[in-house]
């Protein structure tokens, strides 16, 4: 990240703090003017509207008029000394995106935190749970520095892989968690340096039932992963009874759900270490649980309900395997995409999530019944009152961060979404997932000044979120492009979406100069 650059503008005591010129603020007083409300709340759409902001908190929420009629301007909010207006008239506002899936990059990939940092930040995703990365050490450090507006990011809950070396317990010391009473020190520990949750991959059931009682006990959240290691003897429905706060992705829901067997239908030379077996497999498992709407199917979905539980389905990050092709040719990789994160997405027996060792049309055909199924339990779950957030897991399987987002919500579309329940889900269901809507979620005074604006209406049409926007024919037979988010807005401090993605456009133009490189397709260069 380079330097923060301040602008020596002095507004009644507040300092105007410009990031590489991408950013301004915060003010004083911050009045953002003639906006079309989107809230989180599932409420349809309405304005124009003045919202007032004062020390990072929604002071006022004013509708100032009716749709085509002329704003009567002595009934606004009026702007104190030092204050800034900002004109949005004919834009959408929305509260800050909740990404619950979110890697900070990876070292494999060659992703750094500022690249990351700013494709979300484009995007509007103005929070993230990091579901275990590259150390408690290190996110703990990028959220501090991000709840001060050091750098440019989203605000980060940060979770620890269990297990994880943290300041009292290394693995490489202690050895792995292998009793209840470890896990709970272990959990003590992650407690004791500041993580806001754990992470999950599965482990034997009575480690699990310890630390999750003690994390509960502890009033901090989790996350599970249900990996095939342990899932024959610990799924969904048991992690949700002993308290986790949220499953990820799929695994061990189907597992739940099984009537006639006890164990995934693997092919007897399956080997987990080789991910084409892993991956191909997966997508035949929703078929081997039980028919929707049946009665245990039914009855897994309810106690699932009655308990609090949380779907945080992630379908982006598998639509490679329905689909190949489109998600390899994505119009942004050319300009977006690392050199060094495009050569880790390539067909690789090392690289986790590069299993084309041999994908074809009957793989493909697998993972589309797959989704078939896995949607309709999600969209049914939502519902019947269920809680379903929006979650992207970037930087594996051709899945840009920010973009992958977007894609999220189209397929919560897919599945049967209403694009208002969409938006709850990136915002409101996100926050209280994250024990934080009395803060964010909704746009509602009192809560933190968190805001997405785009010039077009992403209700219609979902694909304005996208950095690169939407194709659109003119009335006078011209093809432009629509939409992007214009403002991304994050504790008061106004950023210029388009201007983040230039700033991500040059540092992989940068990268590639020095490479000498072209994005290549395998097999065809």
């Amino acid at each position: 990240m380079k330097k923060l650059l301040i602008l020596l503008l002095l507004c009644n005591g507040y300092l105007v703090l410009g990031q590489d010129n991408l950013s301004e603020g915060p003010f004083p007083q911050l009045i953002i003017r003639g906006v079309t409300l989107i809230n989180g709340n599932g409420a349809p759409p309405r304005g124009p509207i003045d919202i007032v902001v004062e020390n990072n908190k929604i002071v006022d929420i004013q509708v100032v008029g009716y749709p085509g009629v002329k704003i009567d301007e002595s009934k606004r909010p009026q702007l104190k000394a030092g204050g800034k207006e900002l004109d949005c008239e004919g834009m959408y506002l929305l509260p800050g995106f909740v990404d619950m899936h979110g890697h900070i990059g990876g070292v494999a990939q060659g992703a750094d935190s500022d690249y990351v940092f700013k494709l979300w930040m484009a995007h509007g995703i103005t929070t993230v749970r990091e579901p275990a990365g590259r150390g408690i050490a290190w996110t703990l450090d990028l959220k501090r520095k991000s709840e001060k507006n050091e750098i440019i990011a989203p605000r980060i809950q940060a979770y620890t892989a269990f297990g994880q070396k943290t300041e009292d317990f290394n693995p490489l010391d202690n050895g792995p968690i292998s009793t209840p009473e470890q896990a709970r020190a272990w959990v003590r520990s992650n407690a004791k340096q500041g993580a806001d949750g754990i992470k999950f991959f599965g482990a034997a059931p009575e480690i699990m039932a310890a630390a999750l009682d003690e994390n509960k006990k502890l009033g901090l959240r989790s996350a599970c992963h249900h990996a095939q290691m342990d899932v024959a003897r610990w799924n969904v429905l048991h992690s949700a009874r002993a308290g986790l706060t949220s499953m990820e992705h799929w695994y061990g829901l189907p597992e739940a759900l099984f009537e006639d067997r006890t164990v995934q239908d693997y092919p007897l030379d399956y080997n987990y270490q080789n991910e084409q077996h892993r991956f191909e497999e997966a997508g035949k498992l929703w078929e081997q649980a039980a028919k929707p709407y049946s009665e245990h199917w039914n009855k897994v979905m309810d106690e699932l309900i009655a308990l609090d539980f949380t779907l945080d389905p992630t379908f982006n990050i598998y639509e490679a395997s329905r689909d190949l092709h489109r998600a390899r040719r994505a119009e942004w990789h050319e300009e977006y995409t690392l050199p060094s994160l495009w050569s880790f997405y390539q067909p690789s027996k090392i690289s986790h999530g590069s299993y084309w060792h041999d994908w074809g049309t009957e793989q493909e055909v697998a993972w589309r019944n797959n989704y078939k199924l896995w949607m309709t339990f999600v969209n049914e779950y939502k519902n019947r009152g269920g809680r379903v957030t929006t979650g992207s897991d970037s930087g594996f399987i051709f899945q840009l961060y920010g973009f992958a987002y977007v894609r999220e919500m189209e397929l919560l579309r897919e599945a049967g979404f209403h694009p208002l329940e969409i938006i709850r889900s990136a915002t409101l269901n996100g926050a209280e997932a994250l024990g934080m809507s009395d803060q964010i979620g909704t746009v509602e005074v009192g809560k933190l000044a968190d805001f997405v604006v785009v010039d077009e209406n992403p209700l219609k049409n979902l694909k304005v979120l996208y950095g690169t926007g939407a194709v659109k024919l003119t009335e006078d037979n011209k093809v432009v492009r629509v939409g992007g988010v214009t403002y991304t807005i994050k504790d008061g401090i106004i950023y210029d979406a388009k201007g983040l993605l230039q700033d991500v456009k040059t540092i992989v133009q940068q990268q590639k100069q020095k490479l000498n490189y072209k994005i290549k397709q395998p097999g065809l260069e």
